[in-house]
């Protein structure tokens, strides 16, 4: 899932500005950054969490003393490195963007988790924020260079990055609810804590439900070909199915498997989307199917 994103991203960013793939090298670049960046954010969480992971997740490597926190800090501030060395050489528009969500994301692991029902608000921000600067690496909106720049970002961007933001949420809720007993036993006040899984259960649906919805619009306004849409609508129509077997069975082990769920999701519908790309660059032809 995570190496599919910023190749996806990166693809289509490069498709629809010059309509070709985009320079190997960059690309190469960009799927490095973008994994450091997303990794380094898991690593720091872990490390935020090794008080609730002792409940839920004893097996994780931290809880395991597999590794002290302080090396795995040292793992995640170097994963950070890579991912900035990364986008400052790109564009430093996308290395303004991977500040912007890796302070956000920060918020949600050290501080917002601990105090607030809202906490997965920002982790979805900042997820959201992943293929936004992974685009801005080939499709530069020019902020940095000039104040006539003109349009920031193209519609495929735009709900790109909103069907991040909002399976992230749907996506995030379902692991926090698998860990709801470790975090009701820390005092974390999270969504399922305040409100109960069945509620958190039908609220990620909902979070489902929109994020499908704009993965279809990514292809509408791309006007991407058969092969992204048959992905995205099985894939969505697939996990709707799991997000609503979650309702009719609203206990925290069905949240967890909706989240293992939730990056297979991704993982098929980014596939299907490289692969529609890579057919309309090679293919002439294949771009009138729908069209």
């Amino acid at each position: 899932m995570d190496l599919a994103l910023p190749a996806a991203s990166a693809l289509l960013a490069s498709y629809l500005a010059i309509g070709t793939f985009p320079n190997p090298f960059l690309f190469i670049i960009a799927i490095i950054g973008g994994y450091a960046a997303i990794t380094s954010s898991y690593v720091y969480n872990d490390c935020c969490d090794v008080d609730i992971d002792r409940i839920n997740l004893p097996d994780r490597p931290l809880v395991s003393n597999m590794l002290s926190r302080k090396e795995a800090l040292k793992y995640a501030g170097f994963l950070f490195l890579v991912a900035g060395a990364a986008a400052i050489y790109l564009n430093p528009e996308s290395f303004a963007v991977l500040l912007l969500a890796v302070l956000t994301i920060s918020i949600y692991s050290k501080l917002a988790k601990r105090i607030t029902f809202l906490s997965f608000v920002p982790v979805g921000i900042a997820y959201g924020l992943v293929p936004i600067g992974i685009w801005l690496a080939f499709d530069p909106a020019g902020i940095l260079k000039s104040p006539d720049y003109g349009s920031i970002l193209p519609l495929p961007a735009i709900f790109l990055g909103l069907m991040m933001c909002f399976t992230d949420w749907g996506f995030t809720l379902s692991g926090v609810a698998r860990d709801v007993e470790g975090d009701r036993a820390r005092g974390a006040p999270t969504f399922p804590v305040t409100f109960g899984v069945p509620a958190t259960a039908k609220f990620v649906t909902i979070m489902w439900v929109i994020g499908v919805i704009a993965s279809i619009a990514i292809g509408l306004t791309a006007e991407l070909g058969p092969v992204f849409f048959a992905g995205a609508l099985l894939a969505g129509g697939w996990m709707l199915i799991q997000s609503f077997d979650f309702i009719k069975n609203p206990i925290s082990q069905r949240g967890g498997r909706l989240f293992l769920q939730g990056s297979r999701y991704r993982g098929i519908m980014f596939g299907s989307l490289i692969l529609d790309v890579i057919l309309l660059i090679l293919i002439p032809a294949y771009s009138g199917i729908l069209w």
